[in-house]
């Protein structure tokens, strides 16, 4: 097809979210689906398929929060069809008869307006209602299907503005067929460990280097088998092509993504703008020490000249839970993480993804002087008493206590939660300086199967 015909074919984009539920399913799988049958109709991809995960703090989230944007050219004798296509493998694959799974689309034709672009943000780093979607539904004069309560809009609209121009990396993901769901996945670590040795690290998160534990393939019910985060389609494609699977296959397809990039965190100017359910950067000097409570999760606490607010390490974060015992007050630190709301047993808490140590305050120890007649530590008479030699007897009113500066083992520095406990969107250390911006010019051969 020459450069012509394609442009002379309508800009078509489709966006869809919440079809899975906890116990099965996966919106990728549906969007692997579509990418074959939209292809057998003559559409052509303009882009991989956009997997992009939202607000991770919202309670009504299934797992992972991912909705998906199909951008393709299509003839415009083909649009209803295709929209007819979308809808039918929707509501026949959605976890329909679960309470909280409650699937949208939304279709939108030609260029993704700005707004879009601004309502994407807002839902990947805060709470957006309906009504706002729909109202830019209508200004966009786009079309919105919604299965029962049909949430689902709300990710879709926010797919299709999300454009991943900034920052953005690939995953690959591979699924099982629907007799192997649900069974223990059968892939040969030794080949994962390999794959991870040839292409770290650009792959990331492959296998958790504390425990050793195989981090590309998921623990639930739902159909993947696995899947490999990289910073281009071509090393996820070969990294792919080196894991030895022992169960078949049903399909595979690369996604461009903003996993790994950080996208919902947004900085605050001060901890009195923080709000429940956002994902924030807010600066703070620790005002109060770290205890560790039942569980092995850490809290502290920060301030500014605006507020105080709670921190949590949970044990599973491993290396930012034992950096978070060693703070002190005084301490000035950056929190990023999800705001978690005030309950009847905690107040608004950061759960922390990561954590920038700033600047370190002065550890320091007050000691009872030395006696000047023999050189032994003294002992405290009483307050405003003076203090008594006990070996040489001597007194006195005069001498106070020494202050001492000690040794501090915490180093300035960024420091992010345990690769095991990452979310989707937390970038990782060998993610900084390797970001990246704009859509491809031209996309990679055999991108899928089937």
């Amino acid at each position: 097809m020459t450069g012509v015909e394609l442009k002379l074919m309508i800009k078509m984009h489709i966006g869809f979210d919440d079809t899975d539920s906890p116990r099965r399913g996966c919106t990728t799988y549906i969007a692997g689906l579509l990418v074959e049958k939209l292809s057998l109709m003559g559409a052509v991809f303009t882009d991989y398929p956009n997997l992009v995960r939202l607000n991770p703090n919202v309670p009504w989230k299934t797992r992972g929060n991912g909705a998906l944007c199909l951008r393709i050219r299509c003839r415009d004798n083909l649009i209803d069809k295709i929209m007819e296509t979308v809808i039918d493998t929707v509501e026949e694959k959605a976890e329909l008869d679960y309470e909280g799974t409650d699937p949208g689309i939304v279709f939108l034709f030609n260029n993704v307006p700005q707004e879009n672009r601004d309502f994407a943000k807002r839902t990947e780093q805060g709470v957006v209602e309906m009504k706002e979607a729909i109202r830019l539904i209508k200004r966009f004069k786009a079309e919105a299907v919604g299965f029962k309560k049909g949430r689902g809009i709300i990710g879709g609209l926010a797919a299709i503005g999300e454009n991943l121009n900034e920052d953005h990396t690939y995953e690959i993901i591979t699924y099982r067929t629907p007799e192997n769901c649900g069974t223990l996945r059968r892939i040969q670590v030794s080949s994962v460990k390999e794959m991870n040795e040839k292409t770290s690290p650009l792959t990331f998160n492959n296998i958790d280097p504390e425990t050793g534990r195989i981090l590309i393939t998921p623990r639930g019910p739902d159909p993947i088998l696995y899947g490999i985060r990289g910073e281009n389609p071509e090393v996820v494609k070969q990294a792919h092509e080196m894991i030895r699977q022992e169960e078949p296959v049903e399909r595979w397809v690369i996604f461009r993504t903003n996993h790994g990039t950080d996208a919902h965190l947004r900085k605050v100017s001060s901890i009195g703008e923080i709000q429940p359910y956002n994902s924030v950067v807010v600066q703070g000097v620790v005002a109060k020490e770290s205890k560790v409570i039942s569980g092995g999760h850490v809290i502290f606490s920060i301030r500014d000249e605006t507020g105080k607010v709670d921190c949590a390490a949970y044990e599973p974060t491993g290396t930012l839970c034992e950096i978070s015992k060693n703070l002190i007050v005084g301490d000035l630190v950056e929190a990023f993480g999800g705001v978690r709301p005030a309950s009847s047993k905690h107040s608004v808490t950061v759960n922390l993804e990561k954590m920038k140590i700033l600047k370190l305050a002065p550890k320091t120890t007050s000691l009872n002087p030395t006696c000047p007649e023999c050189g032994k530590r003294m002992k405290s008479m009483g307050t405003g008493k003076g203090f008594r030699c006990e070996k040489c007897g001597f007194r006195s009113s005069q001498l106070e206590k020494v202050v001492v500066k000690g040794k501090r083992e915490l180093k300035r520095g960024l420091y992010i939660t345990s690769l095991r406990s990452q979310r989707h969107l937390t970038k990782p250390l060998c993610r900084y300086g390797r970001e990246k911006s704009g859509a491809p010019k031209k996309m990679i051969k055999d991108w899928h199967f089937p």
